[in-house]
């Protein structure tokens, strides 16, 4: 899903909602992404990257929960 300002709306969306963590293209044109914060904002943030214009460019999403390990302190493109 790269070239269409996924990263950039991933992480306006992530610190809107006062999420941290990071958001990277992989070489195979999927991006990755981790995230933390509270799980009511988490699911805030996943049905708003779903529900916006974005939505139409998401073929397939792999989510896993896990416990936060606190390391971030804001949400970063990485590269």
């Amino acid at each position: 899903m790269q070239g269409v300002g996924f990263r950039f709306t991933a992480q306006d969306t992530a610190s809107g909602l006062g999420l941290t963590g990071w958001v990277r293209n992989l070489r195979d044109g999927e991006v990755e992404l981790i995230c933390e914060g509270e799980e009511k904002k988490l699911k805030a943030f996943l049905d708003n990257m779903e529900k916006g214009f974005l939505g139409q460019y998401i073929r397939k999403k792999d989510i896993d929960w896990e416990e936060p390990t606190k390391e971030f302190s804001d949400f970063d493109i990485t590269f």
